[in-house]
């Protein structure tokens, strides 16, 4: 958790946390099931913690060594991660720095089979997805 738990609920910023919570949450409630879960996996902590960090009422702020992540296995859109950022920065400014805002990113091309089902063709579109990013934080964590 944050060093900024135990403050006092009424300071200024928080309604601004509550609106990049708001903003997480309904971009959450549009992703298929699980992805809470990948998302608490992803992050190292367990659902409660997603709970928490997806929750206006917990005015806990999310921590910005969380927000590249989030925005990875979420699938924000633009238009998500624009007003996410809006709210974050105006609730916590200049914590997020550099890397935090918008990683750069290459396209690589993977042919893989046509498995012959929509279902089992974006599952398999997912892992890799999911695999490339966890290669990335991995290459990141090694220098």
């Amino acid at each position: 958790m944050s060093d900024d738990a135990g403050e006092d609920a009424s300071r200024p910023g928080d309604s601004n946390v509550a609106d990049y919570k708001l903003i997480l949450r309904r971009a959450l409630d549009n992703r298929p099931s699980g992805t809470r879960l990948k998302l608490a996996a992803a992050l190292g902590k367990n659902r409660s913690f997603v709970s928490q960090i997806t929750n206006p009422a917990y005015l806990v702020p999310i921590p910005a060594k969380h927000v590249a992540i989030i925005f990875e296995v979420c699938h924000l859109s633009g238009t998500e991660r624009a007003a996410f950022l809006e709210a974050y920065g105006r609730a916590h400014p200049g914590r997020l720095r550099g890397a935090h805002r918008e990683a750069r990113t290459r396209v690589v091309t993977v042919t893989v089979p046509d498995l012959g089902d929509d279902k089992k063709n974006r599952a398999l579109e997912q892992l890799i997805v999911d695999f490339a990013a966890q290669l990335a934080r991995y290459a990141e964590s090694i220098g």
